[in-house]
Order: C-alpha cells, then sequence, then structure tokens
C-alpha cells in the first residue's frame, strides 16, 4: 500500500507581484492559466467613489471596506483578455455572493488566459474572503498558474483569511491508492497575487493553512497503519525538520513513571501507548520566556473498548487522535512564525481496543501524580489519558499557560453542532484571547461555563473521582472539562472540545471529508500575538 508523504502535503507556489496586471500576464504562458477576478459589488459606473479603503491595521473593517473601484479594476482586468465588463455581466449574471464562482472559457492561444473565474467575495470582509479564496482554491485544482487579484485592495486580517481559504481549498485529502488508480488533482502549481498584497501576511498565512494540512493528513491515515509507535516515528521526523526537541516514552517508561491513564487505556491494543513530548525554543530564549503547554487527545483507533461503539460510532474513530495532530502541527510552524515563546506539545497517544488486557468498567486507575479514578465507561478514555499529561505539564514542565485539544465529547457535537467549538477556560483573559484568535481565522470558539454545582457528579465512593458524571447528569462536555481541570492544579487552563468541529462530513469550502484539523490555525494565531 503506497502511502503519500504526510508530513509534506502538496502545496502551490505563492507568488506576490506588485507589477500591472498586464505586466504578470505578459509574463506567464497562457496554456493554462486561469485569471480570477472579483464580481463587481456595483453595477459599472454607479459605484460611490467617495471613500479611501484602510488597510493600515489587522481589525476587521468589513462594514466599511470601500469596494467602490471593483467595477473599474474588473472591467480592466477583463478588456487585457478581450472581454467587455457589460457584456459580461449582461451575458453571464455572476452571483456576488461569498465563494461562487462563474467560469468563462477562452479560446486557447488567443488570449492572454484559457478562462476567467469571476468570484463573489460578498461584503469583502475576511470571511467572505476566506470563501472567496476556498472556492478558487477549488477550482484552481490540477492547473498550472492562477492569476487573481482578489483581495488586494483589502485589510491585511482579509488578505490573509484569503490566502488560507485558497490553499486550504486546493487541498485534498491523501489516498492511499494501487499502481493502477488515478492519483487525486494536486493544488494549483503556481498562484500569483497580482496588485497591493503584503507578502508577510501571505507567508504567514500559507504556514497556518500547511500547519492545517499536516494535521488533517495525520487524522485521515487509517488505524492499521497509525499506531501509537507509528505516529511518534512521525512526531520525530516532524520535529527533526522543525529544528524541535522530543523525547518519545516507552511503554516501560510510561509504567515505572507511572502514567496509569494512558497504560489503562492502551491495555487492551496489541500497540502499546506512547507519550510525545515535543519542544520550540524561540531565538534568545531564556528561563524567563513564557512557556506555553500544549495537550493533545491522540487516540489512534477507537473502539469504545469493553463499552464498544456501536458501527456508526465507530467508522470515524480514526480521527479520534486528530488533538494530538494539531498540536504537532502547531509545533511544526512555530519557528516559521516567530513565535515569541517557548512551546511544548504533549501528545498522548494510545489505542482503545477491545483484547484480554482491557480495562474494566468499576477499575481504579492511578493517574500520573497520584490521582485515583473510578472507570465509568471505557468509551470515556479520553480524559484519561489527557489526565496523564496535563498532571505532567502541571507537575513538572511548570507551565504559564496549558491549554488541551480533544475530540473529547458527543455532549459537545450536540450542544454546537459543527461550526463551533466549545472553550472551558479558568481564566477570562485566556479564555478572550482563544476567542478572538478564533474569530480572526474562522475556527470559531464559544464559551461555556465550568459549573460547579455539577462537579459533585464526578464523586466516587472507591477513588479520589470518577471519570464521568453520574446517570442522568447530563451537562457531558461540562463534565468532562471539570474532570481534567482535576489535573491542572492551579495554572491558567483552558480546554477545547472538538469532537464536533474535528471531523467534517461534507467536501466544501475549506473543508474535505474527515479530519478538519480545525485549531491549528486558531492556536498559531494566538500563539503569534503572545510577546
Amino acid at each position: 500500500m503506497p502511502a503519500p508523504d504526510l508530513l509534506s502535503p502538496p502545496s502551490s507556489h505563492w507568488v506576490v507581484q506588485p507589477t500591472p496586471l498586464a505586466d504578470a500576464l505578459a509574463d506567464l504562458d497562457a496554456h493554462d492559466l486561469l485569471l480570477a477576478v472579483p464580481v463587481p459589488s456595483s453595477d459599472p459606473g454607479t459605484a460611490d467613489r467617495s471613500g479611501d479603503t484602510d488597510r493600515s491595521g489587522d481589525t476587521d473593517h468589513s462594514g466599511d471596506t470601500d469596494h467602490s473601484g471593483d467595477a473599474d479594476a474588473t472591467g480592466e482586468a477583463l478588456a487585457l483578455v478581450g472581454l467587455d465588463l457589460p457584456g459580461v455581466l449582461a451575458a453571464y449574471e455572476p452571483a456576488s455572493a461569498a465563494g461562487s464562482v462563474t467560469c468563462i472559457p477562452l479560446v486557447p492561444g488567443e488570449r492572454a488566459a484559457r478562462a476567467v473565474l469571476l468570484v463573489g467575495v460578498g461584503d469583502g470582509s475576511p470571511a467572505a474572503l476566506r470563501e472567496a479564496g476556498a472556492a478558487l482554491g477549488r477550482a484552481g485544482r490540477g492547473r498550472a498558474v492562477l492569476v487573481t487579484t482578489v483581495g488586494s485592495e483589502s485589510t491585511l486580517e482579509a488578505q490573509g483569511a484569503l490566502v488560507e481559504g485558497l490553499a486550504l481549498g486546493g487541498y485534498d485529502s491523501p489516498r492511499w491508492l494501487g499502481p493502477s488508480s488515478r492519483t487525486p488533482q494536486r493544488p494549483v502549481d503556481t498562484v500569483v497575487l497580482c496588485g497591493a498584497y503584503d507578502q508577510d501576511r501571505v507567508d504567514a498565512a500559507v504556514v497556518r493553512a500547511r500547519a492545517t494540512m499536516l494535521a488533517r493528513n495525520l487524522a485521515v491515515t487509517p488505524s492499521n497503519i497509525k499506531s501509537p509507535e507509528w505516529l511518534a516515528a512521525q512526531a520525530r521526523t516532524v520535529a527533526r525538520r522543525a529544528g524541535l526537541g522530543v523525547k518519545v516514552w516507552s511503554p516501560r517508561e510510561l509504567k515505572s513513571e507511572g502514567f496509569g491513564g494512558l497504560l489503562a487505556v492502551g491495555a487492551g491494543s496489541a500497540t502499546p501507548p506512547r507519550l510525545v513530548q515535543v519542544d520550540y525554543e524561540p531565538a534568545g530564549s531564556t528561563a524567563d520566556t513564557r512557556r506555553v503547554v500544549l495537550v493533545g487527545k491522540g487516540i489512534t483507533f477507537d473502539t469504545g473498548g469493553l463499552d464498544i461503539k456501536p458501527v456508526d460510532g465507530m467508522l470515524a474513530m480514526k480521527t479520534d487522535m486528530t488533538g494530538a495532530a494539531v498540536v504537532l502541527a502547531v509545533l511544526a510552524a512555530c519557528r516559521d512564525l516567530g513565535v515569541r515563546v517557548r512551546v511544548t506539545g504533549l501528545l498522548a497517544l494510545a489505542e482503545n481496543a477491545v483484547g484480554g488486557g482491557s480495562f474494566r468498567p468499576s477499575d481504579v486507575v492511578t493517574q500520573y501524580g497520584g490521582t485515583t479514578v473510578e472507570i465509568g465507561n471505557t468509551d470515556a478514555e479520553g480524559r484519561l489519558v489527557m489526565a496523564d499529561a496535563l498532571a505532567y505539564a502541571d507537575l513538572t514542565l511548570e507551565p504559564d499557560l496549558l491549554l488541551d485539544i480533544a475530540t473529547l465529547t458527543g455532549a459537545a457535537r450536540v450542544a454546537l453542532g459543527r461550526s463551533m467549538a466549545p472553550v472551558y477556560a479558568t481564566d477570562d483573559v485566556l479564555r478572550d484571547a482563544l476567542v478572538g484568535s478564533g474569530q480572526a481565522t474562522g475556527e470559531l470558539l464559544w464559551p461555556f461555563p465550568l459549573v460547579e454545582d455539577y462537579r459533585p457528579q464526578l464523586d466516587s465512593q472507591v477513588a479520589d473521582i470518577n471519570h464521568i458524571a453520574g446517570t442522568g447528569g447530563g451537562g457531558g462536555s461540562i463534565s468532562a472539562a471539570l474532570f481534567l481541570r482535576e489535573f491542572v492544579g492551579s495554572r491558567r487552563w483552558a480546554h477545547l472540545d472538538i469532537a464536533g468541529v474535528g471531523r467534517s462530513d461534507v467536501d466544501r469550502g475549506l473543508l474535505t471529508k474527515g479530519g478538519t484539523g480545525f485549531g491549528a490555525r486558531l492556536l498559531l494565531s494566538w500563539l503569534e500575538d503572545m510577546a
């Protein structure tokens, strides 16, 4: 079974070209070139030209962005390939809704492009340009060159959103194919951004998008390949390539150091658990440089254990290590983005299988640090491996900020669906910063409460704590967060439950079916903003 290079997702070559569009087209081979321009926000000649677009900051200025020049700029671009804007609008009636694309093929060899894409940009906000970019990325798959002016006069935040969308729209999930099968289309070979684009913003957006792709690639890898040992080996490779420190705990070391949660969850599997630590140190850092620890759930396949899942509930469980994949992808991108704080990633890796050694409901497990846990349901295994890693971070690493990300509870999906994720935090400033980064990247978070009245539902008569709430308690995502909080000490801590948003059932826009990599861009944006 040939495997693609999962750690180096195919991506486009990006060129920022500040020269006039006519010069850019003259220098390129038109044989397989797509020219993408925005659908004008108003009819030619009717726009109010009184305002100027503000591009000085990163704030979302979508409400006051001036699109008055759209018609003129689009008309001039179309004229370069022999088209007349009023005629095109009358004949094709292109939609202006964000992400809509109208394709106009051109006669080969006679024009400066093979086809024109008229792209709807909606209100021109970052969210709208992210959708427009995703549509362009999809339209460009398998092509040689995409030249665009979309977003060139937008805010820096909107430009970054366009590039993220374009990169992720061009992404396609890896496949494990035989020699006679047709390989999937690659993203467009070269993207030429023609106009007043900011090079640094473009470069950073590409790095964040590639981090998402890496997380997706790992998430969709079949679990007969993706054992804890295999995933730990990928982490070593990623760390070596990115200049990161790495440490992997073997099963014997996990036992000797008391990682009881990881060992219990992995006991029924033929492939034992691992714990991986990946460390990023910015240039010039010292012991006084702030340290952030990110913990990712890494269940490489989840059968539910002895409390076995139904068939439909098990199908997507190869993606139950998305949290760990996101953490690894974030660490891999820190150096390229110039993150200025120390970042440590902990990947808690295990397979929750059924076997003679499987842990049982009513077992008592001793977590790292000594807390004992009564097992209420073996299908709530993620919080056990996370508890080990969180306790290790608290007791050993002394982080200034501690955050975990996990496809943890079905209750999170029921509460918020697949468009946003709950965020829990012991610190309001931390919570608000994460919510803001989610808004900036389109990976939305909604604050959920740590309800103290629910904590007694985790009381146990035989151990320090039960790892699930009592029957009929409800609030499953909240009780899971309350359980994890028991292992973070007094740290400033946040928990992202991405069970709903971590997987996609559709293939459209920025998303492909399977793992979404949700959280990679959000966390990178959050880390970039730290001093």
